[in-house]
């Protein structure tokens, strides 16, 4: 690994193996999502407490302030939408010519294992690691995505994180399960887990983020389940606890209850 390629993925991976990252993409197929409306205005609050931002290349360029800096893990494919035919028909839509010119830490892409689109995917995927390789730029692999999620369980999500590996992901976002171990344990690049859609309550995304990392996470990278909850800045705070302080799950939920504040009658 190259020393700009390890430099770029220390900036997003921090010393203690563990990152917390903010998903911000969701409007390259899903449009204007509810309390993402104004992009800035979700992230301005939240950027302290994030180890790295992961928005599409429009919402970076307009939305956030260039004198911050934070690493960026920048969408790089899209091509589908929400009312598409099959969300799993992505192609690469960012060159690495303008990840470059965006100073970005690593590139993010959908690989769809298992759907109508997974060689489509899978070849666009490898051809963007070896581009990413020329510039020193890692990739990012969002695995398990779209319908996929019906198949989240230990053997698939192994199968989707080590053919991501083999491919030249440096690091694979996926999604917690039962035997999550087993699904680390046959990755050999690191995983961070995504939060998937809103859960019910903030108390279950915490959960989701202290058991991922207790078996072997090396962090997380969610969106909807920090931005939509009712107190974002409390929330990503008792993340960031769970994931760089090994915080327990009782700690934690007295951690936010208490960030939150006496609740309004």
């Amino acid at each position: 690994m190259d020393w700009g390629l390890k430099n770029r993925l220390s900036r997003i991976i921090k010393p203690d193996g563990r990152t917390v990252m903010l998903a911000i993409d969701h409007g390259y197929f899903l449009g204007p999502v509810q309390r993402l409306e104004d992009p800035s205005k979700t992230i301005k609050p939240l950027l302290p407490y994030t180890d790295a931002l992961m928005p599409t290349r429009g919402v970076l360029r307009s939305c956030v302030d260039a004198g911050n800096d934070i690493p960026i893990v920048l969408r790089a494919s899209g091509g589908n939408t929400i009312i598409g035919e099959d969300l799993s028909n992505e192609e690469v839509t960012v060159s690495m010519r303008d990840a470059v010119r965006l100073n970005v830490s690593a590139v993010a892409f959908s690989i769809y294992i298992g759907s109508k689109y997974e060689h489509q995917t899978i070849v666009n995927f490898s051809r963007l690691v070896d581009e990413g390789m020329e510039y020193g730029i890692p990739a990012l692999a969002v695995t398990a995505v779209g319908k996929e999620l019906e198949k989240r369980d230990a053997r698939y999500l192994s199968l989707c994180c080590r053919i991501a590996a083999e491919l030249g992901a440096s690091f694979v976002k996926t999604y917690y399960c039962e035997d999550f171990e087993k699904v680390v344990k046959s990755c050999p690049v690191p995983l961070v887990i995504a939060g998937g859609p809103k859960l019910k309550t903030d108390f279950d995304a915490l959960r989701i983020a202290h058991d991922a990392i207790e078996r072997g996470a090396s962090g997380v990278d969610m969106g909807r389940n920090i931005w939509q909850s009712e107190n974002p800045v409390a929330m990503i705070k008792t993340i960031r606890a769970i994931v760089h302080d090994d915080i327990s799950f009782d700690k934690a939920k007295q951690m936010l209850t208490s960030l939150k504040g006496p609740k309004r009658s």
